[in-house]
């Protein structure tokens, strides 16, 4: 098995086989530490859980440790990473940090329109974001005193909401600072540039052309 991270499936399973690394854990147990770690990331429901754990089974990326019975309880099943699922885990992990990807957040996209709505209508929203990232980065905050401060959980293994963090508190920055340029002007000119009054200026597109001849 090689693991592609393309969707939040993929990102579940290289959770599953990042804590089975550390030990043998029963599923149950795997996603209780998602919900302790805040792995965000990694969070859905358990048929999720269970469907990734069956599919690193049948890679050989992971295999049952011993199964047991309690009363009338279903069997539970401990699993353990093997060789091939470390060689995967490491592997994978290499090529997440090293290799750059470009990624399209829904923000990407409405700001890409952004004069598509009146000045004020777009200032209004911004400012709304704004109050939004603001609560964000002090829930993040919050997140990490509490998994390094109160669980004494090590830094290296909740790294990953730093870097949240930081790209929260990057985004507001970004977002404050378009809000005064869209409020003194610097943005839009003498006017608020309209995708009627741009499609006028550059005219019909001809079929096979650009609009720019």
């Amino acid at each position: 098995m090689a693991i592609h991270v393309r969707s939040s499936r993929d990102l579940l399973a290289l959770t599953v086989l990042a804590l089975l690394a550390e030990q043998p854990r029963h599923p149950y147990e795997i996603q209780r530490l998602i919900r302790e770690r805040h792995k965000d990331f990694a969070a859905d429901k358990p048929r999720a859980l269970y469907h990734a754990v069956d599919q690193l089974v049948r890679a050989g990326a992971i295999e049952s440790a011993e199964t047991s019975r309690e009363g009338r309880r279903p069997e539970r099943t401990v699993y353990r990473i093997t060789d091939h699922g470390r060689d995967e885990l490491e592997t994978c992990l290499r090529d997440l940090l090293e290799t750059p990807r470009t990624e399209y957040p829904v923000f990407t996209a409405a700001v890409s329109f952004l004069g598509y709505l009146p000045v004020e209508a777009a200032i209004q929203a911004l400012e709304g974001r704004v109050v939004a990232l603001e609560g964000g980065v002090a829930a993040l905050d919050a997140a990490l005193r509490v998994l390094q401060g109160q669980l004494g959980i090590p830094r290296l293994y909740v790294i990953e909401h730093e870097f949240t963090r930081a790209l929260r508190q990057a985004e507001l920055d970004w977002v404050q600072a378009l809000i005064d340029d869209l409020k003194a002007g610097r943005l839009t000119g003498d006017r608020w540039s309209s995708p009627r009054a741009w499609g006028a200026e550059r005219g019909p597109v001809e079929p096979g052309g650009t609009g720019d001849d």
